[in-house]
């Protein structure tokens, strides 16, 4: 998978089979303070794949629409510490932030303040004079900007340092060379959703990311989510790491230098910041088409075009390779998700049709699966999996997870008398 937060390279100090002990007491530690509900066979699912390197520690969380059924940490957060992983654990979600920022674009067309087929120099007036590869007028609207579909070229990531705010990218958004003519093909762009958080600043007159802390986390109870983490939250941070494929070992990584500082823009696409329990009200949200604890914030037509495919018949998403099962036609595209039409062998032949949701650069994955009431959501932050959708820590804790939510409602149904 391509990211904007794309994976650097490990680090110095690699830590590798010396530290099953501190990981075998992590686990330990995280189960020994379990307070909440878990699933037989995810932890185990999540210690093997700790156990092989994969990954240092995991949180791992089902709900449904009213309940967590699952709430487990597994391994380390830190592994030269031996800090172990716990349900409150801070993690950066990368583009996990993706489907936040076209749930706050739902609601203001809801509002009624913009439509999915605005041109965005309507916002944002400099992309009037924007010129296809062809030398067209370019017009890219809303839909294109969220669906990946604009054909806009990426600022760099030296641009997102120097900035300040949203509105200092436009120049290095226009800058970049379009790769194709808006609406022809599917190309994951982060410039794009940048620009539609830039537009959620023009039609509400909020910064981005007071208009999330507002309308989605404070109402919602996420109050551990944020674009610039506290001291305190830092403390709670979880380390990334990458496999050294050479030597089996995990390496630390740096965090990224365009995140997670107040003097920086705060990014859609991939800036944000999360413990496990806060990610899980917003899928219980979407679970509950729009409302949770008698708030609502989406309607039933701004989850439409949330969770359902904007992008026609193209091929979407990070299957289309040889590699991953050409499962291209597999997916579409809504409003800053991906959107299953059919399921496929692997990571998603546990799935329902219609099932949406978005990975992160570092592991981090949620899968909202409708006709199932459930969502899985996984934290880990591992930096270069080859690509974090495809990954077999993904799939063994939605296998897991879904087995261990068949046999709970089989039980329900099927209660076994004494």
């Amino acid at each position: 998978m391509q990211h904007f937060e794309s994976d650097r390279g490990a680090g110095p100090g690699g830590v590798g089979r010396a530290a099953a002990g501190l990981i075998a007491a992590g686990m330990i530690a995280a189960a020994g303070t379990a307070a909440e509900p878990q699933m037989p066979g995810v932890g185990a699912a999540m210690e093997e794949m700790v156990a092989r390197h994969e990954i240092a520690g995991a949180v791992t969380v089902v709900v449904d629409r009213e309940r967590v059924l699952h709430l487990e940490a597994t391994g380390l957060a830190d592994i030269r510490s031996g800090r172990p992983m716990t349900a409150d654990s801070l993690f950066w979600i990368a583009s996990m932030t993706k489907p936040v920022t076209g749930a706050a674009l739902a609601m203001l067309i809801e509002e009624g303040k913009l439509s999915l087929d605005d041109r965005v120099e309507r916002y944002v007036p400099e992309f009037a004079d924007l010129k296809t590869p062809s030398g067209k007028p370019a017009h890219p609207t809303i839909r294109q900007i969220l669906t990946h579909t604009s054909g806009l070229g990426e600022a760099s990531a030296a641009a997102a340092r120097s900035a300040h705010e949203l509105a200092d990218l436009v120049p290095a958004w226009l800058a970049a060379p379009m790769r194709s003519e808006p609406g022809e093909t599917w190309a994951y762009c982060q410039s794009g959703i940048n620009l539609a958080g830039r537009v959620v600043e023009v039609t509400s007159g909020q910064r981005f990311d007071l208009f999330l802390q507002e309308r989605f986390f404070d109402p919602l109870g996420m109050s551990e989510t944020t674009f610039s983490p506290t001291p305190g939250q830092r403390a709670r941070l979880v380390t990334g790491y990458a496999r050294n494929r050479a030597t089996e070992t995990l390496e630390p990584v740096q965090p990224r230098a365009e995140y997670g500082l107040r003097s920086l823009p705060p990014l859609g696409n991939g800036g944000l910041y999360s413990t496990p329990r806060d990610y899980a009200r917003f899928c219980q949200m979407l679970l509950n088409r729009g409302t949770l604890a008698g708030h609502r914030y989406l309607g039933e037509e701004g989850m439409r075009i949330l969770t359902t495919v904007q992008t026609g018949d193209l091929a979407c998403g990070f299957f289309q390779s040889a590699e991953y099962g050409s499962h291209g036609r597999n997916y579409g595209w809504g409003l800053g998700t991906c959107v299953l039409r059919e399921p496929h062998a692997g990571v998603a032949a546990m799935l329902s049709p219609g099932s949406f949701g978005h990975g992160g650069a570092w592991g981090t994955q949620a899968w909202i699966d409708p006709v199932r009431n459930t969502a899985y959501i996984l934290m880990v932050q591992r930096a270069n999996f080859p690509n974090s959708d495809a990954s077999e820590v993904r799939r063994r804790f939605q296998e897991a997870a879904a087995k261990a939510v068949d046999d709970l409602r089989d039980s329900s149904l099927h209660p076994t008398a004494d």
